[in-house]
């Protein structure tokens, strides 16, 4: 552990650090500590970057006199290498996201909390213009410089890694043509750079900021279409475009706002950020070998799909969009995408044949034992139904030994396929059994299978004892 940090913690608190856990490394090279003490907690930064430190230090103090939701900053060292900061929790707007999503069903309470974000979003945006840019860094405004950056980022470290071709003169030319485009709308108000998902902390019910030491002076699309269009949020298109006039609405509270054209440029600003983004993907994917990175291109090459189909001014840049609609034919590409495709194979059955034998090579997995819920199958009236009918779906639906199993199911699979997506395994086993593998196990592995679809994974569910009865005729399916 960093004793500059723990002399902080003692300093700004005037109590010893008697827990310290360091916490999971993001994207960037700064590293951060979990400091708890007898009362008090912090969370505690190094970085060597003295210029970030000091455009996010300075940035902090700015926005918590206006009342913004950002971290408080409690120390920060001689050196500025090492400083203290409010701990905001572990959750995440991702995190709670990924949670609670069912495909593309996203419960309205996340739905009214990116709203809250977006409310938030604006007042940063028009508060923020009074910022001291002095500090900013690397860049005091998003202009021509940043986004050819950005471009050539995106052309070296995701064009050339992934193999795909492009004539270097007339793409340069496209960049030039396309960042006059996006320059031609106002680009003076205060641009947070990394406005997404996993950068908005859960906490009380309130939406918190973290990661803004990018920011810089831009264009109001640059942070609406980082949040909307966040790859691996992967916001149902009918959302989008609800909080896309949601934040409409809320930015006219504040200025005139000419939609079409505002619409006009935020196409061109969705493309640019996307591309900005892939630049990571390469270079932290295919470069430092970091899978976590290489599982978010088939959610982006989903975005450069809606864009090829929306933007109708890409046609001014015939080099760019060649090399677009390459990307989403690529063969290289898509063989990514199908290596990260873990097959979750969902069965029910009855522990009268005994727990079905995994043919996958695989092994492992899980067998849950649901003889311990209540059973429909001694009603009368469910004894020729299954887990597929409605009277026995709410029949268990009522019971609350049945929640409290489910979700104990849900935390251990939950944990499993992150684990397995991360380290690229092909298949996860998950077995239901019950007495008659007819009720109970065909219910829950129906419900499994419906959280699972949130997961980038292939789903199979089987029935083994319903298929034998069907086969058998002893059941008809429904």
């Amino acid at each position: 552990m960093n004793t500059k940090l723990e002399a902080l913690f003692e300093q700004w608190s005037g109590e010893n650090p008697k827990i310290i856990s360091k916490l999971p490394i993001s994207g960037s090279d700064r590293s951060y500590f979990r400091l708890s003490g007898e009362t008090k907690q912090a969370i505690g930064a190094i970085n060597q970057d003295i210029k970030e430190n000091r455009a996010f230090i300075e940035y902090s103090r700015f926005l918590k006199e206006k009342k913004m939701s950002v971290p408080e900053i409690y120390a920060v060292d001689i050196d500025m290498k090492h400083y203290l900061l409010q701990d905001l929790g572990n959750e995440t707007l991702f995190d709670w996201l990924s949670s609670s999503r069912n495909g593309d069903e996203i419960p309205e309470p996340i739905v009214s909390f990116y709203k809250l974000a977006l409310s938030e979003l604006v007042k940063f945006q028009i508060e923020g213009k009074n910022i001291d840019f002095s500090v900013a860094y690397p860049r005091t405004k998003f202009d021509k410089q940043s986004m050819m950056w950005d471009l050539n980022y995106f052309k070296y470290y995701f064009l050339k890694l992934a193999q795909i071709h492009f004539d270097e003169q007339l793409l340069e030319d496209d960049f030039i043509h396309f960042t006059d485009f996006l320059l031609e709308t106002d680009t003076d108000y205060f641009m947070y750079r990394d406005f997404q998902s996993r950068n908005i902390m859960v906490l009380d019910n309130k939406p918190y900021f973290i990661d803004y030491q990018g920011g810089r002076k831009g264009a109001l699309q640059y942070d609406l279409v980082s949040l909307l269009f966040d790859a691996k949020a992967d916001l149902p298109n009918i959302i989008r475009e609800n909080l896309f006039d949601y934040y409409i609405n809320e930015l006219q509270k504040f200025i005139n706002v000419d939609i079409t054209k505002f619409r006009k440029y935020y196409f061109g600003y969705m493309l640019i950020r996307i591309m900005q983004a892939m630049g990571t993907y390469g270079f932290r994917g295919f470069y430092e070998k970091k899978d976590h990175f290489l599982r978010s291109i088939p959610f982006a090459l989903k975005n450069l799909h809606y864009i090829l189909e929306n933007f109708e001014l890409l046609a001014e840049f015939p080099d760019l969009k060649d090399v677009l609609l390459r990307i989403v034919d690529s063969k290289k590409l898509k063989e990514i995408q199908e290596d990260f495709r873990l097959c979750v194979n969902v069965s029910s059955f009855s522990y009268k044949r005994g727990i079905p034998t995994d043919y996958t090579g695989y092994g492992g997995g899980f067998v849950f034992d649901c003889r311990c819920l209540p059973n429909p199958g001694r009603d009368p009236d469910y004894k020729n139904k299954t887990g597929f009918d409605k009277e026995v779906c709410l029949y268990l639906e009522n019971e609350p030994d049945v929640d409290i199993f489910v979700n104990n199911v849900y935390a251990m699979v939950k944990q499993a396929v992150n684990n397995y997506l991360e380290r690229r395994f092909k298949s996860l086993s998950i077995n239901f059994g019950c007495t008659g593998g007819q009720h109970r196990s065909v219910y829950l592995a129906e419900r499994l299978g419906k959280y699972l679809g949130k997961f980038p994974v292939q789903i199979k569910i089987k029935h083994i004892e319903l298929e034998f009865m069907n086969e058998n005729n002893l059941l008809n399916i429904k």
